[in-house]
């Protein structure tokens, strides 16, 4: 029934030339997707275990009442990792939530399908930076679309993690069509943005939503913002259901690559309590994003998900300290001016100017 009302919007659509055609997903599309992102989990917590040597994870299934679950897999007090959490979940239903709606209003009314994993890892030396990852895939009626999208968040500033994580994902991006990075490394810098504290949660990543088959890279909420300049100037990207499923599998398999450098040359670094203080005083700024704009955790809540699971993505520890300042030339400092807003980090060779005083490029 759903496959014959996609293919009568088509029709339409042919009739229509303003509106591009939206392919047909194949027919065994959720199957599909639903394959890769466990896939994506189990390579994930596979590849986090030998990291972390000490650390295993432990898995919990849960059933959602209204359609579908998920297995939710965490891990505490591991040799590098102080809590962590890989989710998987596949849940339906008949309505979407306004989150979703807001952006994708053609698919009111239509009952829905969604999968997707989501990571975010808190380690527990300061050196080593919070990393959050999510791929996801919807289906509502005749609309279909992936997301995702993977962001860094240092407590401890250095230029090389920074560029080792953006050039990971370059590649991945660039591997199904050179025009995604472009699009999608500014979004990041857009979506993670605490609007409230007018900073960046890290130094970002990739981020991506609502692609189909359409063409139009950028469908952020802000159309005057550097993603959209970009999408607009290059104009429209067709891409297949193909190569976006090949796009998500593509990032989700350079998380490992992108991450697991980092934590092997910082995890040993020394650290006293202003380090950790500071990590803990900078988590908060983690937190107020997840609980007042992050768009998963507000998905997750509208559609009655495991409260567990959606809120995994918190840290074990953190404290706020009214009025905080960084003190002058300090490496926290650094953190704060120059971490925490949007950076050409592959392309600006100022930077290294500003990391090498305070030993923060290598």
């Amino acid at each position: 029934m759903v496959r014959a009302l996609i293919r009568r919007v088509l029709g339409r659509q042919e009739n229509d030339q303003s509106t591009p055609q939206l392919e047909l997903p194949p027919t065994d599309s959720r199957d599909r997707a639903r394959s890769m992102v466990m896939g994506l989990q189990d390579e994930i917590c596979a590849g986090l275990e030998a990291l972390d040597g000490e650390g295993r994870f432990q898995e919990e299934s849960w059933v959602r009442p209204e359609g579908g679950g998920g297995r939710s897999r965490v891990m505490r007090e591991g040799r590098v990792f102080e809590q962590g959490g890989v989710n998987f979940s596949e849940v339906q239903g008949n309505e979407l939530p306004p989150s979703i709606l807001k952006q994708r209003p053609e698919a009111k009314g239509h009952p829905w399908f969604a999968t997707g994993t989501s990571m975010v890892l808190h380690p527990r030396n300061p050196y080593i930076p919070t990393v959050h990852l999510n791929y996801r895939y919807f289906e509502a009626g005749p609309v279909w679309w992936f997301g995702g999208g993977a962001d860094l968040t240092p407590y401890y500033p250095f230029l090389d993690d920074a560029r080792h994580f953006h050039r990971t994902h370059q590649q991945a991006c660039n591997s199904v069509h050179p025009n995604l990075h472009k699009v999608f490394k500014p979004w990041c810098d857009e979506y993670f943005y605490l609007k409230h504290r007018n900073e960046t949660r890290g130094v970002g990543g990739i981020f991506y939503d609502y692609q189909d088959s359409r063409g139009t890279l950028y469908k952020g909420q802000d159309p005057t913002g550097a993603a959209a300049k970009v999408s607009s100037e290059l104009g429209a990207t067709p891409l297949s259901w193909e190569q976006l499923f090949s796009l998500g599998q593509a990032n989700g398999r350079a998380f490992l690559p992108s991450y697991a450098p980092i934590v092997e040359k910082r995890h040993a670094t020394s650290y006293g309590d202003r380090e950790r203080d500071f990590q803990l005083y900078r988590r908060g700024r983690y937190v107020e994003f997840n609980l007042v704009w992050d768009r998963g955790t507000i998905f997750g809540l509208q559609t009655n998900g495991r409260t567990e699971s959606i809120l995994m993505s918190l840290p074990p520890l953190v404290r706020w300290e009214y009025g905080y300042t960084a003190e002058a030339g300090s490496r926290e400092a650094l953190l704060t001016d120059l971490f925490t807003t949007p950076q050409d980090w592959l392309g600006d060779p100022s930077l290294e100017d500003r990391c090498r005083p305070h030993q923060a490029i290598n």
